[in-house]
Parts: C-alpha cells; sequence; structure tokens
C-alpha cells in the first residue's frame, strides 16, 4: 500500500518547531547567518522525516556542530535552542542541554579522566553536550596532559551513539581551527559550523534595553546617550565580551542606583525612583575617569 504524502506544514505542525524559530527570531537581537544557518538545519531535518515517512531511506544526518565566536554573542543560549529543535523533531529522546568546560572531562592523574568524561556523557546522553572552550582538550606541550584521552572517548561516543547525542563544540574561531586541525576525527564528525559575530554597537543598546526591561527598569534623561558611548568605549578595550559586557555594566549602574536611592533615608520612593537608572549611575564607571 502507497504511503499518503505528508507536507513540511505537517511535520511542523506536529513537531512545534516553528515556534522554537520563531522565538529565535524574536528573543535575539542580530546574528543573521546563525538564524540561517538553524533554519537551514531544521529545513534539513523537516526533510529527512518526509523522506523516512515514504520509506526513502538514507543515513541519518549528522548533527554534530561547532560554535565559534567571541564571548557574549550567545553560543550557549543558541546551544539551548538547538536542544529544544532537535528534541521536538524526534532527533533527541530528552532536549536537555549540558554544559561543560574541559574540567568537567579531563582528570589531573592517571585513571581520572575516563570516569569523569564518561559520566558527563550519561547525564548529556538524549540531549545536547555543549564544551566550551573545547580546544582546551587538546594541549600537546604537556606530556602528562589527560585530555586526549577524553577526547579519544568523545570521538568514540560521537561516532556510535550519535542517533543518541549532539555535541556542540565552541570557543573562539582561530583556536577551534587549530582545534580542528590538529584532530582529524574532530573534524570528520563535525557537519556544521556556525560563526558567530560580534554585536554592533546599535544591536548592544537594543539588548541593554531588553535586559533593563526583564528587570523592571528604564533609562532616565541623558542615560540612553551615556550607555551608547560607554559601549562605544568598552568595545575599544580588551576583552570585550559583547552581550555579557553589557550585562555586567547594567548590573555596576544597578549597584551605583541601589547605593543613590538607599543614601535618601527619609524620602519616600516611587516608582519611577527605585526603577529609572540615571546618566550619572552610568557615567561614575571607571571608563569614563581620566588616566
Amino acid at each position: 500500500m502507497e504511503l499518503a504524502a505528508r507536507s513540511v506544514a505537517d511535520v511542523l505542525a506536529g513537531s512545534q518547531v516553528e515556534e522554537v524559530l520563531a522565538e529565535l527570531d524574536r528573543d535575539f537581537v542580530g546574528l543573521a547567518p546563525v538564524k540561517a544557518r538553524i533554519r537551514d538545519i531544521a529545513a534539513l531535518l523537516v526533510v529527512d522525516k518526509l523522506r523516512a515517512h515514504l520509506g526513502l531511506t538514507a543515513q541519518a544526518p549528522s548533527l554534530h556542530m561547532s560554535f565559534t565566536g567571541n564571548p557574549g554573542t550567545g553560543k550557549t543560549t543558541v546551544a539551548l535552542r538547538m536542544a529544544q529543535i532537535l528534541h521536538r523533531l524526534g532527533y533527541v529522546r530528552k532536549g536537555h542541554l549540558v554544559a561543560v568546560t574541559r574540567d568537567d572531562l579531563v582528570g589531573q592523574y592517571i585513571g581520572h579522566t575516563a570516569p569523569k568524561t564518561r559520566e558527563v556523557l550519561k547525564k548529556a546522553m538524549g540531549g545536547v553536550l555543549f564544551i566550551d572552550e573545547a580546544y582546551y582538550l587538546y594541549r600537546p606541550e604537556n606530556e602528562r596532559d589527560y585530555g586526549q584521552e577524553a577526547i579519544e572517548i568523545l570521538l568514540q561516543v560521537m561516532e556510535n551513539q550519535r542517533d543518541d547525542l549532539v555535541v556542540i563544540l565552541a570557543g573562539y574561531a582561530d583556536r577551534m581551527e587549530t582545534f580542528f586541525r590538529s584532530n582529524p576525527g574532530m573534524t570528520s564528525r563535525v557537519a556544521h559550523h556556525l560563526d558567530f559575530p560580534d554585536y554592533a554597537r546599535e544591536e548592544l543598546l537594543t539588548i541593554a534595553g531588553r535586559m533593563l526591561e526583564a528587570q523592571n527598569y528604564r533609562l532616565g534623561e541623558g542615560a540612553v546617550e551615556a550607555l551608547e558611548r560607554y559601549i562605544g568605549m568598552r568595545m575599544q578595550r580588551p576583552h570585550f565580551a559583547n552581550a555579557r559586557s553589557v550585562r555586567n555594566a547594567l548590573d555596576r549602574a544597578r549597584l551605583r542606583h541601589a547605593s543613590r536611592v538607599f543614601a535618601d533615608r527619609e524620602r519616600e520612593l516611587t516608582a519611577r525612583d527605585l526603577t529609572t537608572i540615571e546618566a550619572q549611575d552610568l557615567l561614575a564607571s571607571r571608563l569614563f575617569q581620566p588616566g
């Protein structure tokens, strides 16, 4: 009996993947190339479902990924959305995200690395394992380093259990390139490479506005201009971390706001007093101080 054809809309309606993609567009500022690539991956998975429904057999698509970019560009959060997409389309059982670094995988003495790595893999099974700064697993300059042991276990699981685990490796683009060159087995298993661009100043201002709104704060007169100046100056300084640096700046501004309000103990405080970040709360940053 011939199987009834299904449409893309049928699969999307059954999986609710469109909701996650819509959230990605709505909640994330910028990141246009990343969003486009995720839609491409989602399209591949939906078409794969349609092919399987009609008995058109093919090797299951490789879903291990590499996320490259500077800190604060949304890699971990996008990985969480990716886990949701994979779960809703039935490519992972649970859809949870386990985020780790080298310290969670590599031991400090003989016999310690394998059980640590396997314990992390056990927790991640059925979902997505996100390894931040993955290049720190490989330290060829240290003969007594056990990172290579963790890599070998990862490679084995990425190949043999790829139907039950998706691994996302993340870090700076140049260091990740060196890591892949030094570990060709990893290169052959990672099919999708997504590069996360730095945010423009206007995008960071929008992100700041959303962060403040989510915490019931607003910017007072002159504070928008002060924040724009701060972001422009901070972007030129070392160790700038995009949205992370903006969040830290707003946290410090909230501290100054709280200290300013706290100092005026006798005055009855209105909602405006308690929710308005003023220019002075931002301009007190060391970034604006001479010398």
